[in-house]
């Protein structure tokens, strides 16, 4: 089996985005919204294009998988303590869509450490145009405001695709990265 060659652009962006982690996190702490708005969404910018070249220019590996999706799960974490800190007044009257949403995301990484003793990185295509509606709304929510429609999008879309998420760990033998979804996991199967 040839070796990875895991010294790559969408390696180094998904890299950049876990050496931002402890910085952005540090300016939720000190309550520098608009610095933490900039750089969350380069995160996400980095998020999109780090899929998108290693797709376009075959540069996919399995490290990068693994990598892309730690740094999916910091970027997550630093777009939720922005709302917990900067933006919960807006959200808390619809605060339950972001809490079944978290439910259902945390309920992937339980399920996956049960049965494989691993985190996921299934890459599902549901679960990466979440993330794009998702990093919409945050966007828009950290420059804009909030949007109660755009809100309820997100977190529908997210709970849905967690779910699906959840039946295919569930239906594989075996963990492994980019599955599609569960059609195509169940197709196989068959």
């Amino acid at each position: 089996m040839p070796k990875e060659r895991i010294f790559n652009l969408p390696n180094l962006l998904s890299f950049y985005r876990l050496l931002t982690f402890p910085y952005i996190l540090y300016l939720v702490v000190i309550g520098n919204e608009h610095l933490f708005s900039i750089l969350l969404c380069i995160n996400l910018v980095t998020d999109i294009l780090d899929g998108l070249i290693a797709r376009v220019f075959k540069l996919q590996t399995k490290f990068g998988a693994r990598l892309d999706s730690i740094a999916d799960m910091g970027t997550y974490i630093l777009a939720l303590c922005g709302i917990f800190v900067f933006k919960w007044v807006f959200i808390s009257s619809s605060g339950i869509f972001l809490w079944l949403f978290l439910a259902t995301y945390l309920l992937t990484y339980v399920v996956s450490f049960v049965r494989f003793r691993k985190f996921p990185s299934l890459h599902l295509y549901s679960v990466k145009i979440g993330a794009y509606v998702q990093g919409i709304f945050f966007f828009v929510l950290f420059f804009w405001g909030f949007h109660l429609v755009l809100f309820v999008l997100a977190m529908v879309w997210g709970i849905a695709s967690y779910l699906e998420e959840v039946a295919v760990l569930l239906s594989l033998r075996e963990l492994r990265s980019d599955c599609r979804g569960l059609y195509w996991v169940l197709k196989e199967r068959n």
